[in-house]
Formats: C-alpha cells, structure tokens, sequence
C-alpha cells in the first residue's frame, strides 16, 4: 500500500496598523518565514513585493493593513494584501487574461505610481478583487501577486534601475 505524504503547504498572515513601518515589519516577518521554509532564492523578490503592495496600502486607505503569503505550490507564493480602500489601482485593473495584461505606461516626471508597476513587473501572475460598502457590509481591496524562482531575474533587473 503506498503512503502519501500531506502537500507541503502553509500559510501566514499579519495585521498592520496604519503606520508607516507597517512596510519595514512586512518585509522583514515575510522574509524570515520564505528563509525558514528554505526557499531563500524567493527571499529578496518577496521582500520587493509585499513592501510595495503595503506602501501602497499605507499611502491610498486610512486604516489597518492584512497581509498574507501562502506556498502554492511547485515553489511558488501567493502574497495578497487587503485594506479598506476598495479603489483598485491602475497597474493593477483586471486584465483580460489574469496577469497577462498590457502594464500602463508610467509617467516619468511622477513621484507616485512605480511601485505597483513593478509587483507587476516581478510577479508569475496577479491580480485584484474589490468589494464596495453594499456587499455583505465589507469594504475594501484585495490586491495579489504570485512569485516563483522565474521571477527572480525581474526583481534583480527592477532593484538595480
């Protein structure tokens, strides 16, 4: 009779104040759990990621911040972050075909609106979700990408601009 052996998945979640270190601890508590699970390779690309998408919950929604990051599978994570705000941003409408939407040109001159273009840039897949105050009383967004080791070299290309 043969065994098998539970799928290796897990899953974490945090709340964040809104606070502006909300990012920092983002960073640095998904980046211990993608260590422990010894996916270091993932490491820096999740680090790059959940801190624009929580900078972006900071700056766009006036209240506390979820974030979660969930092993796939074959390698890969799903980071979501969740606010209040349930204004999806540009880079970040629903494509046609999910994650393979054409990535709005970024105005050179702006201080603001680079860092969602570049989860899209580093990420396998994305996408959003949005629900207004009239569904079930929930009120929000949820903003999600998805990284694997394929999204490494992006990342790299991304921090070294």
């Amino acid at each position: 009779m043969a065994t098998v052996s539970p799928e290796n998945r897990w899953s974490y979640s945090l709340t964040l104040p809104h606070d502006p270190r909300s990012a920092r601890i983002a960073r640095i508590t998904l980046r211990s759990a993608v260590v422990s699970h010894g996916m270091d390779e993932l490491a820096d690309v999740t680090e790059l990621v959940v801190s624009e998408l929580v900078t972006n919950s900071y700056l766009y929604s006036d209240g506390p911040t979820e974030v979660r990051l969930k092993y796939v599978a074959d390698d890969r994570l799903r980071i979501s972050v969740w606010d209040r705000n349930p204004e999806v941003p540009a880079p970040f409408e629903r494509p046609v075909h999910l994650g393979k939407g054409r990535i709005p040109e970024a105005d050179l001159e702006s201080l603001q609106g680079r860092g969602l273009r570049v989860v899209r840039l580093c990420a396998d897949n994305w996408g959003s979700w949005s629900a207004s105050a009239a569904y079930l009383g929930l009120q929000g967004k949820l903003l999600w990408c998805e990284v694997s080791p394929s999204s490494v070299p992006f990342a790299l290309a991304a921090t070294a601009a």
